[in-house]
């Protein structure tokens, strides 16, 4: 299923509203350090990874790393398609999957694997390699492939701010992606090729939404505080998307909420 047509329209469940030019008196989000947060974080990194692959574990371990810092939105999906081997992975779902298999369209490839990291919706690579995934951050950040446009996130007693960028003479749609995830968690495998074993994960995603359109032009949104709430942590990407409905280049990102360490 195409990115497009999967991703809801959440504006209704989720009242986010864009609010073009009126402010709003806003206390600045603070990431888990109590840093404020920057609005161009060095990159995005998704991770595709399951409980049921043994090859995984090093690259979750190396996830651990990513999640834990205040300049990289670090974004775990868990696919199904390993639960053959004899474990369901527990924080799998086919929406995840099917956004793996998106990306494996919009990259040309002919199969999907794990450990694989995107790195901000442009190139992917093994998620259990350093050197790659800091490398095409690097790489990415220098050449002009990174965060381009700014997002700022701020929040009052009943709602979140979120504040999409001007694009100048860069890309000029794009669509806004909340993206839900779970707390840091430890999981026991009970069985398959990672059996006995209690491993923890971050940021597993739990449901990604699209909740409206940005068309290169500074924007304001909001999105009511008591959704937030409901949640472990939430993230927001301004991603193109393809003439296809395939995922494109993320342009900007932010966290909206990011849960504490264990």
């Amino acid at each position: 299923m195409a990115f497009r047509g999967r991703l809801r329209l959440a504006a209704a469940a989720l009242a986010l509203t864009a609010l073009g030019g009126v402010a709003l008196a806003a206390e600045p989000e603070k990431a888990a350090t109590g840093k404020l947060q920057t609005d161009k974080p060095l990159g995005v990194v998704e991770l595709f990874t399951s409980q049921g692959c043994s090859s995984c574990p090093p690259a979750d371990e190396f996830f651990a790393e990513l999640a834990s810092k205040d300049d990289i939105i670090a974004l775990a999906y868990h696919v199904n398609y390993w639960d053959y081997l004899g474990w369901q992975d527990t924080l799998s779902t086919k929406e995840n999957t099917e956004r793996q298999y998106d990306y494996m369209r919009a990259f040309g490839s002919r199969s999907v694997y794990t450990p694989q990291a995107v790195i901000n919706g442009r190139s992917h690579v093994n998620g259990a390699s350093r050197k790659d995934v800091d490398g095409a951050l690097a790489r990415m950040d220098r050449t002009g492939e990174g965060m381009r446009v700014a997002i700022k996130v701020s929040r009052t007693s009943d709602r979140v701010v979120i504040d999409a960028g001007d694009a100048g003479d860069g890309p000029s749609d794009a669509h806004v992606v909340i993206v839900y995830f779970e707390p840091p968690q430890i999981v026991k495998i009970g069985q398959g090729e990672n059996s006995g074993r209690s491993l923890t994960y971050w940021n597993a995603v739990s449901d990604i939404q699209t909740a409206g359109m940005w068309h290169g032009k500074a924007q304001r949104y909001e999105l009511p505080m008591t959704e937030i709430a409901k949640k472990g942590g939430c993230a927001v990407l301004l991603q193109s998307v393809g003439k296809d409905g395939m995922p494109g280049p993320i342009l900007g990102a932010a966290f909206i909420h990011k849960p504490e360490r264990l």
